[in-house]
């Protein structure tokens, strides 16, 4: 008599081809919404904006606060935007914008710096300001950088294994630099979980971070027109012409990659306005107002 396969084994059989299928089923739902950027999930967005390229690059909420740091501690060491470029081109290869604890043997934080190569305390280079004053000040010291290949500029600081790896990463790094410094207006946005959700933003820590990634003369004078509040950081641009304009930028757009970890709510300047819900806008301006040179950070309440 043919041997055939018992009630209870057939059952164990379709069980698990059973839950087989539904695992491939979940883990194809969930590619499928990571490739396509899941509705509602915070991420910010730069383009060229005003430049007719088309191009944009995407990243999340962190990536884009350690990038607002990178170039806000470039531009106030008085560096040009090439030097940002490079930097920026140099964090993405290394850690992809993430200030990460871990990397190839004691390598650490966006540059991946090692502390027994002499760059700093573990402590140092996790910090994303002291570890981008660490790459600029070694840039600084390569004769022509800002005329040499990005590749062999970010080689001769990072004497890394994989010179040519920096390269891929430039166009990205040239258009998030042409935001950061506040050359390209209104081309940087964010899309985040909804500011009254959370704890309140702090006046303190927005005033604090300001300091720490552009120096203590970012900040107005106590008591002066631009002084802040509890509710609203105000910071003016310092600047005549056209130079005032790129300086404006450059802080709105520091605010709105730090509005998730900060609690900004909305920041305006130069008659934009802009909030995680409907990204810049034009604001509508009295008749025969000028234009506000001052960049105003709204917090959560």
């Amino acid at each position: 008599m043919p041997r055939t396969s018992s009630p209870p084994r057939r059952s164990r059989i379709l069980r698990v081809a059973a839950a087989f299928l539904v695992l491939v089923a979940v883990a194809g739902y969930m590619a499928v919404q990571y490739l396509s950027g899941y509705e509602g999930a915070p991420r910010c967005t730069v383009g060229a904006a005003g430049e007719g390229e088309g191009r944009t690059y995407e990243m999340t909420p962190d990536q884009a606060a350690n990038a607002a740091t990178v170039s806000a501690v470039g531009t106030t060491r008085g560096l040009p935007e090439r030097a940002v470029t490079i930097a920026l081109a140099t964090a993405l290869q290394e850690s992809a914008l993430r200030n990460i604890d871990h990397g190839d043997r004691d390598s650490l934080g966006l540059f991946q710096q090692r502390p027994s190569q002499g760059w700093g305390t573990p402590e140092q280079i996790m910090d994303p300001v002291y570890s981008s004053g660490e790459f600029y000040e070694h840039l600084a010291e390569v004769p022509g950088y800002s005329r040499l290949p990005l590749t062999v500029a970010a080689q001769r600081v990072q004497k890394s294994g994989f010179p040519q790896a920096y390269a891929k990463h430039e166009p990205d790094a040239a258009l998030l630099a042409a935001a950061l410094t506040g050359r390209a207006p209104a081309s940087l946005t964010c899309s985040l979980p909804a500011a009254s959700a959370g704890a309140p933003g702090d006046a303190t820590e927005v005033r604090s971070d300001l300091v720490r990634a552009f120096g203590k003369d970012v900040l107005p004078s106590a008591g002066s027109a631009g002084a802040s509040s509890a509710s609203t950081v105000s910071v003016p641009a310092r600047a005549d012409g056209d130079a005032a304009s790129r300086r404006g930028w450059e802080l709105a757009h520091w605010a709105v990659a730090r509005a998730g970890t900060l609690r900004i709510e909305e920041v305006s300047y130069a008659g934009r306005v802009w909030t995680a819900d409907t990204g810049w806008r034009t604001e509508r301006a009295e008749h025969g107002k000028p234009l506000t040179t001052t960049v105003r950070m709204r917090l959560a309440q």
